[in-house]
């Protein structure tokens, strides 16, 4: 008698258990969670931990961010990577390390020639073995102190973080993986963007409302994973020059040409957003100012495309010269990024990309109870 009442309360329990596990199984993987304004954690919390590291994923997610973005790279064995770049030695300890000492090369990437070490060369289990540091110590020297402590962490760690945080936290925190110099990648034997899509997919990012977004410069990519996927895709902007793929082609367009409302109705065929530089959607004026709003925000929405411009970042050097604070020459001095964020909420952005999560959070959140 004992042992069945045992049995009874222990299977009452899981069934009482069970919409809440299925629940917290569920709220990784589903965009509904997804609010409408996003606040995107450039690299993570980028302006407080080494960027590109489980550590600066997590202090985004703990300080509000939304969504978090890994760019992309591959290791010699087909590893997708997080680094901003695919030459690391401004991100990790590499230069260091004597072991790899003779991978020091000279390289062409997207048309300009790099010299240092790259993930292209390196196993997953030798990249494993370095060790990331501060990209930018001068404007952020705080975040030396932890320099030397973090891997480089692979697109499926980071996806376990976001998922794993997802169900502790109880909100949706989604990923915003971006390809880095795709052309390239496929150059030379390693295309990212069957192993990206297969990855996603397989984690659960299935459809037009997960909480993903794929990211390029590139426009033959993102039209490649168009026809694998219907995950919502995002063509990035860069407020000069023109899409590596484009260059290759022999097409003359360039990113202003994409731009433009003609050029965004296009976009709208096989991308669900755009990313711009955030100066294309307010330029600076002539004394550098924070200026007036573009049609870019009004010719994308007419287009339906979602617009996230980047980068937000705390410091005076990367601010409209009215927002600078303190010592407007100091490389680390932080100035009002609120007020920058601000005017772009005003001007009608879906999502900002913040070296700060803590700082988009804010305005989003008081932009919001207004």
């Amino acid at each position: 008698m004992k042992r069945t009442f045992i049995k009874a309360v222990l299977f009452a329990s899981a069934c009482a258990l069970m919409p809440l596990q299925a629940q917290s199984a569920d709220i990784g993987t589903k965009q509904g969670h997804l609010p409408k304004v996003l606040v995107i954690g450039h690299r993570g919390a980028s302006a407080l931990r080494p960027e590109h590291t489980l550590a600066a994923y997590t202090k985004a997610i703990q300080d509000g961010a939304d969504v978090i973005e890994p760019d992309l790279v591959s290791t010699r064995d087909g590893v997708l990577v997080a680094r901003h770049e695919n030459e690391i030695s401004g991100t990790t300890d590499v230069a260091e390390k004597p072991e790899f000492a003779g991978r020091k090369t000279t390289k062409t990437i997207d048309g300009v020639q790099f010299t240092g070490w790259f993930t292209e060369d390196f196993t997953l289990a030798e990249l494993k073995t370095l060790r990331a540091k501060e990209r930018i110590p001068v404007n952020r020297p705080a975040n030396t102190q932890y320099d030397r402590q973090f891997e480089v962490p692979t697109l499926q760690e980071i996806i376990d973080l976001a998922q794993r945080m997802s169900r502790e936290t109880r909100r949706t925190i989604g990923i915003y993986p971006e390809t880095k110099h795709p052309s390239y990648f496929k150059s030379i034997g390693l295309p990212m963007e069957r192993r990206l899509v297969d990855t996603l997919h397989a984690n659960g990012y299935k459809g037009k409302n997960a909480p993903v977004f794929i990211q390029s410069f590139e426009v033959s990519n993102l039209k490649e994973m168009r026809a694998m996927t219907d995950l919502p895709l995002v063509q990035l902007l860069s407020a000069s020059g023109q899409p590596e793929d484009f260059r290759l082609s022999g097409d003359s367009r360039g990113y202003r040409d994409i731009a433009s409302a003609a050029g965004l109705l296009e976009v709208a065929t096989y991308a669900d957003g755009i990313g711009p530089a955030k100066d294309m959607v307010i330029p600076r004026d002539a004394s550098g100012n924070l200026g007036s709003a573009t049609s870019l925000v009004r010719d994308a929405h007419a287009a339906k495309l979602l617009v996230h411009p980047y980068t937000f970042r705390p410091e005076n050097p990367f601010l409209p010269v009215n927002l600078r604070l303190g010592n407007p020459a100091s490389p680390s001095q932080r100035g009002n990024m609120e007020a920058e964020i601000a005017a772009f909420l005003d001007a009608g952005v879906d999502g900002v990309f913040t070296d700060d999560p803590a700082i988009g959070r804010a305005v989003v959140d008081a932009r919001g109870k207004k």
